[in-house]
């Protein structure tokens, strides 16, 4: 028989204990239990050394304090795009961590409460399913089983309000689209500059450009983007897909 691995991630001890003991009695699971998101990725980082890799990951949607680090920007809920912002919203970075860490590896948000809008973003950030914490074990094991099939699972009431939340999600993103390819080569490569988090200066050194060139560029930018400030430049940037420049060290002249 083959046993299906899984991790539950909940800071609330006692319900994770009692969680994973119930987990457990089931012939074919094998249950570990870990109190945040780093406890989880050495967790996981100790079962693929010892070539025991887990199958399905059970996160709390109220896990305690975001991470950072890793790939991508995982100390924040995510955006449009699937990338992140400042937004942090509970076990949704682990989520995305381990979706960049562990493709193989299936996610479950479990909740207290229903809500669209996080729901949403827990699958976009890979989750494969949104569960009430108070299911009963059967239908736990139910979408444990399913998501190792690429199942996704979501309530029936949450359904229509998270399939609103990504209809507006993609029009954002086709927007930004939009407006991004509003911009010069050149102004591009200054937003690309800016997703990386480059200030003038060194922006300016990048590209072989006085820092008022930059300056003007920058301006520009923003007047296209309709936006007022480089943190929601960056914003829309991400949405429309536009990653970071690469940070290593420019040619010498």
């Amino acid at each position: 028989m083959q046993r299906i691995r899984v991790l539950v991630v909940d800071d609330h001890r006692i319900f994770a204990e009692s969680l994973a003991a119930a987990l457990a009695a089931e012939q074919d699971v094998e249950v570990a239990a870990a109190g945040s998101g780093p406890a989880a990725l050495r967790c996981l980082e100790r079962g693929v050394a010892e070539g025991r890799r887990f199958d399905v990951v059970l996160v709390d949607a109220d896990l305690g304090a975001p991470m950072s680090g890793g790939n991508g920007e995982v100390a924040a809920a995510l955006s449009g795009d699937g990338s992140a912002t400042e937004n942090a919203v509970g076990g949704i970075p682990l989520v995305s961590r381990v979706r960049a860490d562990y493709p193989q590896l299936r996610s479950v948000v479990l909740a207290e409460r229903d809500d669209p809008r996080h729901a949403a973003a827990a699958l976009q950030a890979g989750a494969g399913g949104w569960v009430a914490k108070d299911c009963s074990l059967s239908r736990l094991l139910q979408v444990i089983r399913g998501v190792l099939k690429d199942e996704t699972h979501l309530s029936p009431g949450l359904l229509t309000g998270v399939l609103r939340e990504l209809t507006a999600t993609r029009k954002h993103r086709t927007e930004s689209e939009r407006l991004v390819e509003s911009l010069t080569p050149r102004e591009r490569e200054v937003l690309r500059c800016m997703v990386a988090g480059l200030g003038r200066k060194a922006v300016a050194e990048r590209l072989y450009l006085s820092p008022h060139t930059v300056r003007t560029h920058m301006q520009n930018v923003l007047g296209k983007l309709g936006v007022h400030s480089t943190l929601a430049a960056v914003a829309l940037a991400r949405r429309a897909g536009v990653g970071p420049v690469e940070l290593e060290p420019a040619p010498a002249r």
